[in-house]
């Protein structure tokens, strides 16, 4: 990782592609997509309003303002904090990885932690005095051999992985803003972590905690770390989400056995039969990651995406938006789906998604998985 005084992107390119994800209807992938397509961040906010009216819809669509993005900026100075853009040096090269990797990062504490391995561990919010000190004692273990531990600050197993490796380096994944204490019983830990290890939020300060956010928070704690350890977790829980996701961005997968007769135990348990490693301590975890250091991920060439093989975008017409959004429901499909279905090619299938998602018509996925909008905005 480089110098973070150093970026890739200037600082009028950073300020642009703050306002880009903060503009309506756009998410992390199309993000991407909008770049790669127009290049840069100010060339991508100025073609937003037409492709999203060549999409079908009829109300201007907001762009984040650039005197809002200004104030964000400063606020967030003010609170000590910094931004980390999609595109800088110093921007975690495993997240950036990630189809969905948040192309804004709100970053509180010492970022140099993220030049160091990651593990993640995560489990039960209602977790038992046991699972409690197997967690804290292996966040020890991991930070005695100079590894980062990441988790979601929540209550029980999170909070006692961030307690173990807190003099050794923790980082904290936030589903609201940096400075709003979540849970109120973590406030001080939450201090803590900031002073000590790396406090990171996608969202602006100031967001309280809201359901939507949480599982979103829990691709970033996967996608930062070589591996998740889940400690006790029910089933259908958000730490087997934790798991699931660990294992689409090709994490490995570790869990801590328990009793079949504790609920908290089923999806540890359900894991390991699945062919997560069964860990027992600290140094089970080394031995398995060992390999992996010694070929670390590195940062694709191209962090785009091409739309044609000429290097020319697509210009759909309105046929081709009738086309696709007649092979679509509110149940997502893929896109090698849609393609079978439309004879639509590649580059002009992106492109009338493209369109269509910032009309508020649909909905697009990690994983080119799409689906209608349910809260269609072309009226």
């Amino acid at each position: 990782m480089s110098d973070p005084s150093q970026n890739r992107i200037n600082n009028h390119e950073r300020l642009a592609r703050l306002r880009l994800i903060r503009s309506d209807n756009i998410g992390p992938i199309t993000f991407r997509h909008l770049l790669a397509n127009s290049k840069t961040a100010d060339a991508a906010l100025d073609a937003i309003p037409d492709l999203a009216k060549k999409g079908g819809r009829k109300k201007p669509i907001k762009i984040y303002p650039k005197a809002q993005a200004e104030k964000e900026l400063a606020g967030a100075k003010a609170f000590g904090a910094r931004f980390i853009i999609w595109g800088d040096d110093f921007y975690p090269t495993p997240l950036a990885q990630l189809e969905d990797a948040p192309p804004v990062l709100l970053a509180k504490g010492h970022i140099h932690l993220f030049d160091k391995p990651s593990i993640a561990i995560v489990g039960a919010r209602n977790a038992s005095a046991a699972g409690q000190k197997i967690a804290r004692t292996i966040a020890t273990e991991l930070g005695e051999r100079d590894c980062i531990v990441t988790s979601g600050l929540a209550r029980g197993i999170d909070t006692n992985a961030h307690v173990g490796a807190l003099k050794t380096g923790t980082i904290a994944v936030l589903g609201t803003g940096l400075d709003v204490p979540y849970p109120r019983e973590n406030k001080e830990l939450q201090q803590a972590v900031s002073e000590q290890g790396l406090l990171l939020s996608e969202h602006p300060l100031g967001t309280k905690p809201q359901a939507s956010h949480f599982p979103r928070r829990n691709r970033i704690i996967s996608g930062l770390s070589l591996g998740v350890l889940v400690v006790e977790a029910a089933p259908k829980s958000g730490s087997l989400i934790t798991s699931r996701l660990a294992l689409e961005q090709g994490r490995q997968v570790f869990a801590i056995p328990g009793s079949p007769l504790d609920p908290r135990a089923q999806g540890c348990n359900g894991l390991i039969k699945q062919g997560a490693a069964l860990i027992e301590s600290g140094d089970d975890i080394i031995d398995i990651i060992t390999p992996i250091l010694k070929s670390p991920l590195s940062e694709p060439d191209n962090l785009s995406f091409n739309f044609g093989d000429d290097g020319a975008n697509p210009s759909p017409n309105e046929k081709d938006h009738e086309t696709l959004l007649a092979s679509l429901s509110y149940h997502a499909v893929h896109l090698d789906e849609l393609l079978r279905s439309t004879d639509l090619d590649a580059a002009t299938a992106m492109a009338v998604i493209l369109e269509l998602e910032l009309a508020g018509r649909l909905i697009r996925y990690p994983g080119n998985m799409i689906c209608l909008s349910q809260d269609d905005a072309t009226n």
